[in-house]
């Protein structure tokens, strides 16, 4: 289900994390050439992405949100 991006924050291991508008966090990782995301690498590129959407795979499942 595709969910916008809200904001986002870094876990414990200083990976970048998406939080979407369902209450669910994703991991947004730049590791070429697996994953191609230049653009969480700098806060502009971050800030560009607010509003998008992603596929919230957490969502496909029922999963409860990772925050309230």
């Amino acid at each position: 289900m595709q969910q916008h991006i809200i904001g986002f924050h870094r876990d414990n291991e200083r990976h970048w994390v998406a939080e979407l508008e369902c209450g669910h966090n994703q991991h947004v990782r730049h590791k070429p050439p697996w994953i191609n995301r230049p653009w969480v690498i700098t806060p502009q590129g971050r800030n560009r992405m607010l509003g998008r959407t992603l596929n919230c795979k957490k969502c496909d499942t029922g999963a409860p949100p990772d925050r309230l």
